[in-house]
């Protein structure tokens, strides 16, 4: 059973930091590309942030030089580092994982809220 387990959300104020991680089991953790996305109150889910199993990242241009992935396939475990935070961070964050083995497997976590007040 494949189970992605968000932490480390909450409310802070703008300015403040963060470091959501996400614990990946019943998948080759190593193999996978990891990905951070966001959903805010009646907006649509949007991408934060992705690291491949090579490490090579991508981020949106709303977090670039704010946010950073990283992960360690020792503990499957990805992390998004989030600093100068501002309202419009507010979302429920999620965790992916996707990998192609013969055919594409996605997986998703539960979703950790984070709220920045002003």
């Amino acid at each position: 059973q494949v189970q992605l387990v968000e932490s480390g959300g909450g409310l802070v104020q703008a300015g403040g930091s963060l470091r959501l991680s996400c614990v990946a089991s019943g998948i080759i953790f190593s193999i996978n590309t990891m990905g951070w996305y966001r959903q805010a109150p009646e907006k649509q889910r949007e991408l934060v942030a992705t690291i491949t199993n090579r490490g090579n990242t991508n981020y949106a241009e709303s977090v670039k030089g704010r946010f950073t992935i990283s992960r360690d396939n020792a503990k499957n475990t990805v992390y998004l580092q989030m600093s100068s935070l501002s309202p419009e961070d507010t979302a429920v964050y999620y965790c992916k994982s996707v990998t192609f083995l013969g055919r594409l497997y996605e997986y998703w976590g539960q979703g950790t809220q984070v709220t920045v007040s002003s």
